[in-house]
């Protein structure tokens, strides 16, 4: 099942897609496709509905975030081999954890903003995850269980924010619309493994990144047992997991975001995202 949310900024509306790729809106059934939305329960109910039976959205329609009522948006830095061996940097030992602010989150079309006095803004197509129970202090056999489904991330990053200023990478990640989020969340059980799947970003047309979760260091299981030691995972938490070689900052000689910029991202079974960049307008 694909669930979606569509309609205006703020005032999205609960959806899901159908078999033949049409937008089939979810209003009474559930108030959004948030943490209440996300228990294994009512998943279950939602994918009893038969698609036909819903009142379909009309073509062209905005898609926003496909999480609302997000609590917690955890990113996880380096967590491809290959990426940290284009980055110049060790493999973690440890899986290296940031924020981003829910502030940035936006829909898998909407624009990327660039700050004026941003230097360095860079892509990565990222597989997240939802989580869909209450996760503390869980074990790795039993990780999964706390999963409602998967999604793409684009973590858009301002390198020079991250690295360059002083504290932490929160700095570089959480600028407005630094994290598109969709089209759709794919419930766990169409994703038969979450470690095979093909990742591709390109920037004007041009291929950037073409990498698979499979050289994932720490895998969505281990993630999610590592990360519910330090703080309770919630319903509607997201966990964005890293990303594949072929980042602006790994390039000889480095490129970055510019205005104008087009980047189309996607993941095998997850859809596709595009964004255009755009000057940032206070």
């Amino acid at each position: 099942m694909k669930l979606l949310r569509h309609g205006a900024p703020g005032a999205e509306r609960p959806g899901l897609l159908d078999a033949e790729g049409r937008i089939r809106s979810l209003e009474g059934h559930v108030a959004d496709i948030g943490p209440e939305a996300l228990s294994p329960e009512t998943l279950r109910r939602l994918a009893s509905l038969d698609p036909a039976t819903l009142p379909e959205v009309a073509a062209g329609t905005r898609l926003g975030p496909c999480v609302g009522g997000i609590g917690k948006l955890i990113g996880i830095g380096l967590n491809y081999s290959d990426h940290a061996e284009e980055s110049g940097l060790p493999v973690p030992s440890e899986p290296i954890v940031f924020l981003k602010a829910t502030s940035s989150i936006s829909g898998p079309h909407d624009d990327v903003c660039i700050p004026a006095d941003a230097m360095k803004t860079d892509w990565e197509v990222e597989l997240a995850f939802v989580i869909g129970t209450k996760a503390k202090r869980v074990s790795e056999a039993e990780a999964m269980d706390h999963v409602a489904g998967y999604l793409i991330c684009n973590d858009v990053s301002e390198r020079a924010w991250q690295a360059e200023r002083q504290g932490q990478w929160t700095k570089g990640k959480s600028h407005d619309t630094f994290a598109p989020l969709g089209p759709w969340m794919v419930t766990r059980d169409e994703i038969a493994d979450p470690q095979d799947l093909g990742m591709r970003l390109w920037v004007n047309g041009i291929a950037r990144q073409n990498g698979s979760t499979r050289t994932m260091i720490f895998g969505v299981a281990h993630l999610v047992s590592y990360l519910s030691h330090f703080m309770t995972l919630h319903p509607g938490d997201v966990i964005t997991t890293g990303t594949p070689p072929g980042v602006g900052l790994g390039m000889k000689p480095q490129l970055y975001l510019k205005p104008g910029d087009v980047m189309r991202l996607e993941i095998d079974g997850l859809g596709q995202q595009e964004q255009r960049v755009v000057p940032d307008h206070d």
